[in-house]
This record gives structure tokens, sequence and C-alpha cells, in this order.
């Protein structure tokens, strides 16, 4: 059997046991550096299943990863930092890894043998065709994940597969193949390497460039971080002061107005509304915050207008 580009032997890292130390760093960083690159050539891929996702978001969806190994834990990674960056509910990006919770710290690689499991999994968190289902496999052909995929099929769901093999069966089954081609790895097959670290970018991508869409993010702000404690309280009231252009004790007496709901605080300080307005404009903008601001800022010159 032919092994497909991930599992092949790198020629630039032959006899990389006999390298120093800072030659193997260099063949290593040389080798990262060809990671971006090959992200970059399926970006028009990616803002394709950005869309998606922003879709299934906007009618009541979730984004669902699924994966093994590395793979499913970049996906649990990606889901779980979700919460605190853009104020999502838990539910609304969710990771499935093969294994369940114990293969997040030990390894668990037959787990991934099973494409029934990977159906089951997904029929057991409620899969439904508003959701957009991301498969993630280095190889594109890890059972667990491709039996999910097929599930997500049937039920209607969006596919995303994220892959190094193009030619590899997820790549073929999914509605929108994302194939960054890192290559053979420094050691061969060790997909934590240069492929992992094309998935970790490409989750990135797929899930802040959904929330900047969304609104969760004002100008560049990271403006729904979740102020729980000192240091991002502190964080928080930075945010509002550059993006309000305010003094700091202009920034804090908002915050404490708005019981330290950040995007609220913006929204009164760039719209001189009240916190219970101010809250309004965001649950009529379904969290927008750009959107809350421009509806604010309206009613502000209509009122003046009047006069």
């Amino acid at each position: 059997m032919k092994a497909d580009k991930t599992e092949r032997r790198n020629p630039r890292s032959r006899g990389l046991d006999r390298k120093s130390s800072l030659e193997i760093l260099r063949i290593l960083n040389a080798e990262d550096a060809r990671v971006a690159p090959a992200v970059g050539r399926e970006l028009a891929k990616i803002a394709k299943a950005v869309e998606a996702i922003v879709r299934a978001f906007r009618r009541g969806g979730r984004l669902i990863y699924i994966g093994a190994g590395t793979s499913g834990r970049l996906g649990v990674l990606d889901a779980t930092e979700c919460p605190p960056t853009f104020g999502t509910e838990p539910k609304m990006v969710r990771a499935i890894v093969a294994g369940g919770e114990r293969a997040l710290r030990h390894a668990a690689e037959g787990a991934e043998d099973s494409a029934r499991d990977g159906a089951r999994d997904l029929r057991r968190a409620g899969l439904s065709a508003r959701d957009v289902v991301v498969g993630i496999a280095a190889s594109g052909a890890t059972p667990y994940v491709l039996g999910a995929i097929e599930f997500a099929r049937k039920k209607g769901a969006v596919t995303v597969g994220v892959t190094s093999a193009r030619r590899s069966p997820l790549a073929r089954r999914a509605r929108i193949a994302i194939v960054p081609d890192t290559g053979p790895e420094a050691i061969a097959g060790s997909t934590r390497l240069k492929a992992g670290t094309a998935q970790k970018m490409v989750l990135n991508l797929l899930s802040t460039t959904a929330m900047v869409r969304l609104g969760r993010v004002y100008e560049n702000w990271m403006v729904y971080v979740t102020l729980t404690n000192h240091k991002l309280r502190r964080r928080g009231a930075r945010i509002l002061e550059e993006a309000a252009g305010v003094s700091a004790s202009r920034a804090e007496h908002a915050l404490r107005q708005a019981s330290h709901n950040l995007p609220e605080a913006l929204v009164m300080l760039k719209t001189g509304a009240s916190a219970a307005e101010a809250r309004q404009y965001l649950e009529r903008a379904g969290g927008n915050v750009r959107l809350a601001v421009e509806a604010g800022e309206k009613k502000r010159a209509a009122v003046r207008s009047r006069r």
C-alpha cells in the first residue's frame, strides 16, 4: 500500500538522530515554516466553511468538531476556548474525541478504529441538520471520523473535512475539504508536528472568523472576554478605554453600571445609553456589538434631530 504524504520519509530530516540540538531545532523550525503557506492556499475553502458555520449559528445550530488522538484533542482545545474568548454558550461550539474524556490525557489509539462509534457519538450529541460537523484527521482515513461524517451527511448537516491528504476518504466524503499540504513530517508519521500545527491553525481560523462575523469582536478588540479574574478585569477595562476612547475612571464606572458586562458597557459609552437600553440593543442585534452600537447611535441622532 502506498503511504500518504504524512507517512512518507522526509529527505530533509534524514540522519536526525545524529544531529546536535541546534541542528535538530533548525530542521524542525524550517519544516514548521512550511505550514502557514500550506494553510494559506486553503483560505477559499476555509471561507466557504466559515460561511456555513455562521449560517448554522444564526439558525440555532452548532459547530461540532470530531476527531481521534491529537486531532480530537485540538478540536477540544478550540471548542473550550470559545466561551471565555467570545462569550458563547458552551454548547455552541462542541468537540467530540474518540475514547471520550479519558482520551484527552491518555493515549486511546484503538478508539479511532470504529466507524460505528463515530456515528454513535454524534447521535448521542443530538446532531441535527442545523449543525456543521468538522471531521479532523491528518491521514483522512480514520474510521471513527469517517463514520461520523457519513452519519452527519445522512442527517443533512454540513460536513467539513480537515486533513493533510488530498485524495483521502475524508477529503472525498466531506462537503467542504480543507487540505493543507504540509508534506512528510520531520519524524515520519508523527502528525502531531506539521499536520497538527496546520489543524490548529485551521480550527483557529474557522472559529475566530465565524465569531468576528457574528459581531463577537468589535474592531479588533476582544470585547466578549469573560472578566472572571483580576487580570481579565484589568484587560477588559483597558479594552473599554481604547474602544470607547474614554478615561480609565469612566471605563471602570461604566463596567460597574453594566455589572462588568464588557459589551454592554461599550454600547453605553459609545451611544450614551443606560445599562438597560444597551442590553436591549445587544439583544435585538443578536449579540452583535457593531450592530448594537449603530442602533444606539442612530436612535441618539434621531432624538437630537427632533430637538
